[in-house]
């Protein structure tokens, strides 16, 4: 008869970071998954996790988004209303999806997106660009996210919070076609300058990152930040 495990064992197994790596999942299909992915989390089914995906194009927003800050009717890209914070963003080829779907109560007292900043501020540090981010003025649009040291945007986070646990979470540009944000108004900055990883590179006379490398960064980087004590 198998017995089962120590207390203290099977608490750490609940609030360990576990890995997933998928490949491109249509935006509403991972939605759908979100859902059954935190209702596992809730009822101690499954350890935190951090989900690695892409998304078809699609041009997500939240039901703060002003109209006039999403793409005319004729944009070839699908529109999707999301229940994450944050305003409108753009997910596509090119960018890496990260999905967070943890207990929350159990990270302590720092916030969860500072978290998440500083994690991927890391990420980009051991990937060789140096990256920060920026406090929000009061009264001003979040800038809430990853940004190049002169202020072009490189990684957009929008989460959401159900009974302590978090779920959606960010988007890195790798190599993503950069036009597609002058349909619409990103994170409901007008005149926000989003980059990539690739755009950097260039820049600096680099090679781009490889999907597969900034997936591992990542992930060590999340799971050093969000490993609850």
């Amino acid at each position: 008869m198998k017995l089962p495990k120590p207390v203290e064992e099977q608490r750490s197994e609940r609030r360990r970071l576990e890995r997933v790596d998928l490949g491109e999942v249509p935006y509403e299909a991972a939605q759908a998954d979100m859902v059954r992915w935190v209702e596992e989390r809730k009822q101690g089914l499954a350890a935190n996790r951090l989900f690695l995906l892409t998304h078809p194009a699609v041009i997500t927003y939240t039901a703060r988004t002003p109209k006039d800050q999403l793409p005319d009717a004729e944009s070839p890209i699908t529109l999707v209303q999301t229940d994450r914070g944050g305003h409108a963003t753009y997910h596509g080829p090119g960018q890496l999806i990260g999905y967070l779907v943890l207990n929350v109560r159990e990270l302590g007292p720092r916030g969860l997106i500072r978290r998440v900043e500083q994690a991927l501020i890391d990420a980009l540090d051991t990937l060789g660009f140096p990256a920060i981010r920026r406090e929000t003025p009061p009264g001003s649009e979040s800038l809430v996210g990853v940004w190049a040291p002169d202020h072009r945007k490189i990684v957009s986070i929008g989460m959401r919070i159900s009974g302590s646990v978090s779920s959606h979470g960010f988007a890195l540009s790798i190599a993503p076609d950069l036009s597609v944000y002058t349909t619409f108004t990103a994170c409901a900055l007008p005149g926000v300058r989003m980059t990539s990883l690739a755009e950097l590179a260039a820049e600096r006379g680099l090679p781009t990152p490889t999907n597969a490398e900034v997936r591992d960064a990542v992930a060590r980087a999340i799971t050093t930040h969000l490993t609850p004590p």
